[in-house]
């Protein structure tokens, strides 16, 4: 099971990437679990400046933006 986080403050766009994630998850059947981090401190805690970032396993993979699907499949 992958550990996700989506940062961000709840804007469309961080919704829209967290959507995006569970959806690309489902159709490929990986266990995931989703996490969605608000908190600025610790969105910052990560090095992001720009949301949405994606954290997987500890690991900032992504940010600023929504990423597209492929890029999706691939972490996944």
């Amino acid at each position: 099971m992958k550990s996700i986080k989506v940062l961000g403050t709840g804007c469309r766009n961080c919704e829209t990437t967290a959507k995006l994630i569970e959806e690309v998850a489902a159709a490929k059947g990986a266990v995931i679990e989703l996490e969605k981090v608000t908190d600025m401190a610790a969105i910052l805690g990560y090095g992001v400046m720009s949301t949405p970032g994606v954290v997987i396993d500890g690991k900032v993979v992504h940010a600023g933006g929504i990423p597209d699907r492929k890029k999706i499949e691939g972490w996944l």
